[in-house]
């Protein structure tokens, strides 16, 4: 007997084989219909035996192709409409979109033995991809994901192509950006006056002018990169004196796995990362083979590598002599990525040798992807190419928010339905450029993703431009969220913590209620309300901003503040070069000129940087406290140092003693990397006896506590505390889908918005 059901899958199911797929396994089972794909998703009618479809049904669940993520399978009885076979039919443009939007992916195996396969008309092909790799969200102009809608559209296929795109059969049936040599993209090279000077063979000549230590800007897929090889000294170098970026550390491309193992040590979870269809840049310590430049980490003892994840990639790092290459984002610092060439020659006149173009538009830059593996668990320290914009889901309907991150490495976030959806890393809204670039893929995600603009969610900052930036949307409300709230609330959403819960919030920077700057906190709420518990005791940045870009002036505020008159004594002994300016912050202090109190990790972190002379300068966001975290071996447990609790308004953590001790340590030139390692456990002792303290005065809290912030980035305090609390009883929960640092606010903003929706609809 036949019988017919109509089936909604939704999820990730466009632009990654899907059809086919769905076309492939009702051959098997003898069943007739069709697929499409719609707004909504996939549409499949299907008839024939109801064991069949039964059978399936459950294959559709438990065999879909590598980079589909099915959400949800809503299957209904309907009619009978006898079709005699099973076809793909157009895709329909109409209704509501519930779309997922594909996301780029790393070239794939089967792509890369054909590109390598000299009888393959595809031989060298730098374009090549199937339905299971290749670029997607970053050449999309219009939903749902079709060629016509693609940066592909101005690229007709041949009859090759076309064949292969046509057969449901064929891995590339509707591979949308499908090309070959005969009908694709081409690739060029440039001077750096940008006049074409190779015809035959543009990345034979990349290759060899690299070899000579030549820097070149790559056009990849998500933006350019500037490049040079890795291992020739001189050459990063140069590269680090054009682009202005003396010391931040600079990300490779290896050819393979095993020219990694020569400069990296890494375990199986970091090598299955690199390896990964979203490919990103994973931070691994260096081994003692290292063999690169020593200027692409200086005084670093971890590396950022990742592998190829485009033909060209490949192509280039082919060359057994060429086997690893600088791949760093190439726009100036403080500009967003540069994707356009016209940008290209304009910004990198005079940093650039040579340009390695193509012609297939980038339609939306992303950064490459940064992530680590932390106490064993991943953890993203840049959500971007690769991960964006797939949607996390939520229980919580979140339409109609949308929520605009803070200042420093900003993302939005955007709520439909059960959906959010992370935008991709923007960076620091310092300039028009990077505003631009914010507002235009946040206008091109808003009109894809189709969701009433009911709330906006800013931070509480009064200073950051978001602020101006929400004015331009027409919303019904906008609800400002404290920065350290934002952050709790992620981790809790993350985990699905729907009761309270402490959070210990370890971050940089947050405005805080009482008008100082917060950033090491202990919370306890949920992600709708809370109540500050316990915080680091103030100190002052006099000259506010400028404490953060000179730590020394951090460090020698707190031992003024802390210890008076030895505190000057012993400021004056460290940095004996800055005998006036001492004299100086001594008074904007006393008597209150230009100087705000803060209580933060990353602030102390700074001071203690710079009183270790590891940088008592910064040169780029985070080095101070990055550099000392490097200094500390997350495998030991140090002594730690002495603090105080004290009971005042609420508890509070005082570090006097400790920087006290840390000072004399270093007058008496012991070990800093032993400074370091008891300076990180005498931060966790402190949390975990004042954790200790607050179960002690109210046992009827919750036992469950999230860590996040930008300081549960450092390896140590993330295993420590997570080992330290668990041993106390408490249930500790990390972020691992979203960055604990500021590219993860906008989400938990969001969070909170449908938390204090939901809150209002039940009174």
């Amino acid at each position: 007997m036949r019988t017919a059901v109509k089936v909604s899958v939704r999820g990730r199911v466009q632009g990654v084989g899907f059809r086919p797929f769905v076309f492939q396994l009702a051959d098997i089972h003898k069943l007739v219909g069709t697929v499409q794909n719609n707004m909504d998703g996939v549409k499949i009618h299907l008839e024939g035996n109801p064991t069949s479809i039964e059978a399936f049904l459950s294959d559709l669940k438990t065999k879909a192709p590598r980079l589909s993520k099915i959400n949800e399978i809503l299957v209904h009885d309907t009619k009978v409409q006898h079709a005699v076979d099973f076809s793909i039919i157009e895709s329909e443009r109409s209704g509501t979109s519930m779309l997922v939007i594909p996301i780029d992916s790393a070239v794939c195996d089967d792509c890369l033995t054909e590109m390598n396969d000299p009888s393959d008309f595809r031989y060298q092909y730098p374009f090549i991809n199937c339905t299971q790799c290749g670029p997607r969200y970053t050449i999309i102009e219009e939903l749902p994901y079709d060629r016509p809608y693609t940066s592909m559209k101005e690229f007709p296929m041949c009859e090759d192509c076309r064949r292969e795109y046509e057969d449901p059969r064929n891995r590339r049936h509707h591979a949308q950006p499908i090309a070959c040599p005969n009908c694709g993209p081409k690739v060029r090279l440039l001077n750096s006056q940008g006049l074409e000077i190779e015809l035959e063979n543009p990345i034979k000549a990349t290759i060899k002018h690299l070899k000579e230590g030549k820097i070149v800007a790559i056009k990849g897929l998500g933006g350019y990169h500037l490049s040079c090889d890795a291992r020739n000294e001189q050459a990063v170098v140069t590269l680090r004196k054009r682009k202005k970026r003396p010391l931040r550390p600079l990300a490779v491309m290896a050819a393979s796995i095993s020219e990694i193992e020569k400069f990296a040590d890494f375990n199986n979870a970091e090598a299955e990362v690199l390896k990964s269809p979203e490919s990103p840049i994973v931070v691994m310590k260096k081994n003692g083979y290292y063999g690169l430049a020593d200027a692409l980490a200086p005084g670093m003892r971890t590396i950022g590598a990742m592998l190829p994840y485009t033909p060209l990639h490949h192509l280039i790092l082919a060359d057994p002599e060429l086997t690893c290459l600088v791949m760093t984002s190439a726009n100036p610092s403080g500009m967003p990525i540069l994707f356009k060439d016209e940008e290209a020659f304009q910004y990198l006149d005079g940093i650039a040798d040579y340009y390695l173009i193509h012609n297939r538009e980038i339609l939306h830059p992303v950064d490459d992807s940064v992530v680590q593996i932390n106490d064993g668990k991943l953890d993203l320290l840049r959500r971007s190419r690769g991960f964006v914009p797939d949607p996390i889901l939520t229980d919580k309907d979140v339409s109609g928010i949308v929520s605009f991150g803070g200042q420093q490495k900003t993302t939005f976030t955007i709520g439909r339905n059960e959906q959010i959806f992370i935008g991709p890393h923007i960076g620091d809204l310092e300039n028009i450029e990077t505003i631009h670039h914010y507002q235009r893929e946040l206008e091109h995600l808003l009109k894809w993703i189709d969701t009433p603009k009911t709330t906006a969610v800013i931070d509480a900052h009064p200073g950051y431009q978001v602020k101006n930036l929400v004015k331009e949307y027409g919303f019904a409300e906008v609800l400002e969220v404290q920065h350290h709230h934002a952050h709790m609330a992620a981790c809790l959403e993350e985990h699905q913590i729907a009761g309270k819960a402490y959070g210990i919030i370890l971050d940089g920077t947050g405005y805080g209620f009482d008008g100082s700057i917060w950033g090491f906190e202990i919370f306890y709420g949920d992600a709708s309300e809370f109540e500050r518990m316990s915080h680091l005791h103030y100190t002052p940045l006099p000259g506010s901003e400028k404490c953060i870009r000179e730590p020394w002036r951090n460090a020698t505020a707190m031992l003024i503040s802390l210890h008076g008159k030895k505190g000057i004594e012993l400021a004056k002994e460290i940095f004996a070069d800055k005998l006036p300016e001492i004299d100086i912050l001594k008074v904007m202090i006393e008597k209150n000129i230009n100087t705000v109190m803060a209580g933060t990790c990353g602030r102390l972190f700074d001071a203690v940087s710079a009183l270790c002379g590891v940088a008592k300068m910064s040169t780029y966001d985070g080095e101070a406290a990055i550099k000392l975290a490097e200094l500390a071996d997350d495998r030991k447990v140090y002594l730690p140092y002495p603090f105080d609790l004290r009971n005042e308004e609420i508890l509070s953590i005082h570090f006097s003693k400790t920087i006290l001790e840390i000072a004399e340590d270093i007058i008496e030139n012991k070990d800093i990397s032993e400074i370091s390692g008891r300076f990180h456990e005498t931060v966790v002792q402190a949390i975990v006896s004042a954790m200790s303290h607050l179960q002690s005065i109210a046992p009827e809290t919750e036992k469950t506590v999230v860590l996040s912030g930008g300081s549960i980035h450092n390896r140590y305090l993330r295993k420590r505390l997570n080992t330290e609390l668990t041993r106390l009883g408490f249930n500790v929960y990390l972020p691992v889908k979203v960055p604990c640092n500021d590219g993860g606010l906008s989400y938990g903003q969001l969070v909170v918005a449908a938390a204090k929706r939901r809150s209002l609809s039940c009174v």
